[in-house]
């Protein structure tokens, strides 16, 4: 299997191949992976020791140049064994990624090669990034996973058009459409899993889904459920199993990546927001007062804190309160997690399942393909659609 990364260049794809190269070297543990757990091993899931890692960015280049920028000063990995794996970083290639939609806080990003990443029509650019993918590919399995900084909210309009009308608007270039979603297009049209971790439109819309589903192409998305809200999902379960009514529930966040830089961009930072927020009422059955905060804080680099207040109502009406502080490494949640769905799509692919795959909802934050949002529920609908038998004769389709 390989894993075309769009986003290669940033933190998340740096540190999974950073760490995946080094767990193969006997440097690091392999650990944090789901789908190395014992409800896992008997399935025909693809191998870690052979997976390949390409992908584009908006800055074309290796993935060596962007290893030290990327994690300098973060402490994820020591520099010797950082060192050890720089000749094998140094030969997988990035190419140039599509610049479409992403507003002035991505397109500051691309620097000198904005004009290179938004050159052409909707068409070029799916025509582009096809060839792109089918060179890396070279016929085998590949998993597209869009781990690439927040575009703003679609224009509203787009969840209304089907199939035909989305090729109308490729054929018009309807400068609507963003890069994310000309990503989904491309990989469902050449065959390929999508896999979206971001709260970017990507294979969200209809139209998208309706095409995969005619490909027999599996989808996984959408924004990577790492940390916070990872913790929320798990919590917010227990209030309505012990009749607590929660009355609000504040969130604030800080992080200093490319991420949060991007994030401070009220646009960019819509799309998050709205992704954050829809958790709580999915869980709870209602939706009680509150806020998400997210800000942008350089000191803190690849490193995230969030704080949590609660205000909930108990016996006789009596009101408690209680408060958590989660502190994490963005990149580090997020990379494992990366290499569990892409197995776990691949896998889906095999078993000929097509359009978004519901049982991989664990993942994220706006699950595709179900409304389920307690994670306790998530996790054991994704180990019954684990444990579900195989129909005969399935194979993994050839790409």
């Amino acid at each position: 299997m390989k894993i075309w990364i769009v986003g290669a260049r940033g933190a998340i794809a740096t540190t999974l191949t950073v760490g995946l190269l080094a767990a193969r070297r006997g440097l690091l543990p392999l650990e944090a992976l789901l789908t190395e757990t014992s409800p896992f091993g008997a399935l025909d899931l693809p191998s870690l020791d052979d997976l390949e890692i390409g992908g584009c960015d908006l800055r074309p280049g290796t993935l060596a140049e962007s290893v030290r920028a990327t994690l300098d000063g973060v402490g994820s990995f020591s520099a010797p064994v950082i060192d050890a794996v720089m000749p094998a970083l140094d030969e997988m290639r990035v190419t140039r990624g599509v610049l479409r939609g992403g507003g002035p806080a991505v397109e500051a990003l691309a620097g000198e090669d904005r004009e290179a990443g938004a050159a052409g029509t909707a068409r070029d650019a799916v025509r582009r990034i096809g060839d792109d993918l089918r060179a890396f590919a070279g016929g085998t399995p590949t998993v597209v996973v869009n781990v690439a900084s927040t575009e703003p909210p679609p224009h509203p309009s787009l969840a209304a058009w089907d199939a035909e009308a989305l090729e109308r608007a490729l054929d018009a270039d309807d400068p609507r459409i963003p890069a994310s979603c000309l990503y989904a297009y491309a990989a469902i049209t050449a065959g390929h899993p999508h896999v979206n971790f971001t709260p970017s439109g990507g294979a969200a819309l209809p139209a998208l889904a309706e095409l995969a589903r005619a490909a027999g192409v599996p989808l996984a998305g959408r924004d990577g459920k790492t940390g916070e809200t990872l913790l929320k999902t798990a919590l917010a379960p227990m209030f309505p199993i012990r009749a607590l009514t929660v009355e609000g529930w504040y969130g604030t966040n800080i992080l200093g990546n490319t991420d949060g830089l991007v994030l401070a961009d009220p646009d960019n930072k819509a799309s998050k927001i709205t992704s954050k927020k829809g958790v709580l009422e999915g869980c709870l059955g209602y939706a009680p007062a509150g806020d998400v905060r997210i800000d942008y804080f350089p000191p803190l680099a690849d490193h995230k804190v969030a704080w949590n207040f609660i205000q909930f109502r108990g016996w006789g009406g009596h009101r408690m309160r209680l408060q958590f502080t989660w502190e994490g490494t963005d990149s580090v949640l997020a990379a494992p997690l990366v290499l569990d769905v892409a197995r776990l799509v691949m896998l889906a692919h095999r078993r000929g399942e097509a359009g978004p795959v519901g049982a991989l909802g664990l993942f994220f934050k706006t699950p595709e393909g179900s409304d389920e949002m307690n994670l306790h529920r998530q996790y054991d609908a994704l180990l019954r659609w684990a444990a579900a038998p195989v129909p005969n004769g399935i194979a993994a389709p050839d790409v």
